[in-house]
């Protein structure tokens, strides 16, 4: 029996997902604008995120409908370690810690993970589909605006266990297709879907604050050196 629910969670999610695109960090983060202060961050909440997520899916793995979206393959938590021993230097793990919205978005996923884990499919969708289908794209814009050499950084956004992510995207939604949920059930993992999305929102929301106030900063550091340019120039000319 074929739930649709991969045709389901697209459609239902369209909205929440152009939403999430709009957050003004994630629109600066597109733009090529980012600041890495902010973005280790963000990793730093992913890490917690994906961690409890990843721990989650393990757990139910033998679930009939968590069962469906475990793969291993997809895991992020390794990766972001790399990254975060980049951002933050070996002993990372002693400065990281989850954000309000972070801590939010950790709970969120252990309360339905005890409560009604068939909902980790919504999560699992929302961060793992959107990963596979921009993360090349994401990983250039961040080398770009942070500088950051190959394999610095962005270890995030590779998948050495997947040959070829389009084909794997086709083999998630046939999975995705394959689990045997009634109406309600599927319209409920819709709904958590939208919610994970909201709860991504939030994290990046938080960050904006600091993303003003670094480009701020580097405006008004910019400014303070042309102006010291102008007065050593107007110093010799006399």
């Amino acid at each position: 029996m074929s739930s649709n629910l991969a045709s389901q969670l697209r459609e239902g999610t369209k909205k929440a997902h152009t939403m999430a695109e709009n957050v003004g960090f994630v629109r600066c983060f597109l733009r090529g604008v980012v600041e890495k202060n902010s973005y280790r961050k963000l990793v730093a909440n992913f890490y917690f995120a994906y961690t409890a997520m990843e721990e989650e899916l393990e757990r139910h793995q033998d679930h009939p409908v968590v069962s469906k979206v475990y793969f291993p393959e997809l895991h992020r938590k390794q990766t972001l370690e790399q990254d975060l021993h980049y951002y933050y230097g070996a002993n990372w793990q002693e400065q990281i810690s989850p954000s309000t919205s972070g801590q939010k978005y950790v709970d969120r996923i252990r309360e339905v993970a005890n409560n009604q884990p068939e909902l980790l499919v919504g999560h699992s969708y929302t961060r793992y589909l959107g990963d596979l289908s921009g993360g090349q794209i994401l990983k250039g814009i961040a080398q770009r605006a942070m500088n950051l050499s190959e394999g610095e950084g962005t270890a995030f956004y590779e998948f050495d266990a997947i040959d070829d992510e389009k084909a794997f995207k086709a083999t998630y939604r046939q999975s995705l297709d394959a689990i045997d949920v009634s109406e309600a059930m599927a319209d409920q993992i819709v709904e958590e879907a939208n919610d994970a999305f909201g709860l991504n929102m939030e994290m990046f929301q938080e960050l904006e604050g600091n993303l003003v106030k670094a480009i701020g900063q580097m405006l008004f550091n910019t400014l303070a050196n042309r102006r010291r340019r102008g007065s050593t120039e107007l110093a010799t000319a006399e």
